[in-house]
């Protein structure tokens, strides 16, 4: 059965991953530092300590590359590359600071983006973290960077993956991107995101 690690997981069960990820047919492995999500990996981004070389098949991780310092995502992006197999692929969900910014453009930084299941969420909310959770004390929430689609898939093609994808969401201020270990057609990076995405 292959393997995905479930990056920075938090408490997201893996229904809320993908949809190829959220079935049977994956068995998740699940990486936080928090000993309260009660994790298979005790370890955080960037160094992955725990996570040995090509052991995974495929890592999931969401909105977890803007909580880190912009110096700092190459060296996650390289660990990430080294704990793949040969065949495998790196799917990340991300803010979309460029939706984000247009709308700040427009003097909407307060103004409602999208709702999400916890509540409204503000460009601001976009670009620094939510603030009812980090008003809670979550301050590991806080976002430290941000990514276009552009910048995005440079930097995953800079770290050595060999074939990088993307795609908008405007609705929810957000991106998927998929980036494989070796270089691939473009075909089997549509087919790969049409069984995540739809």
């Amino acid at each position: 059965m292959p393997r995905f690690l479930h990056a920075m997981s938090g408490k997201v069960p893996r229904e809320r991953t993908s949809l190829l990820f959220a079935g049977s047919e994956w068995e998740e492995v699940r990486m936080d530092p928090s000993r309260e999500t009660r994790p298979d990996i005790q370890a955080a981004f960037p160094d992955m300590r725990g996570v040995e070389e090509a052991s995974f098949d495929a890592i999931f991780t969401a909105h977890s590359l803007e909580r880190l310092y912009p110096h700092q995502v190459m060296e996650t992006l390289g660990n990430c590359l080294r704990a793949l197999k040969e065949e495998g692929y790196l799917v990340v969900i991300s803010a979309d600071i460029q939706e984000a910014c247009a709308l700040i453009a427009a003097d909407g930084l307060m103004d409602t983006a999208y709702e999400a299941p916890a509540g409204p969420v503000t460009p601001l909310d976009i670009l620094y973290g939510y603030r009812p959770a980090l008003a809670a004390g979550r301050l590991e929430y806080a976002r430290r960077c941000g990514f276009t689609a552009k910048t995005l898939m440079g930097s995953m093609a800079q770290s050595g993956f060999g074939t990088v994808w993307s795609s908008r969401n405007q609705k929810t201020f957000s991106m998927a991107a998929i980036a494989t270990r070796q270089r691939r057609s473009k075909a089997f990076l549509v087919e790969l995101a049409r069984q995540h995405f739809g």
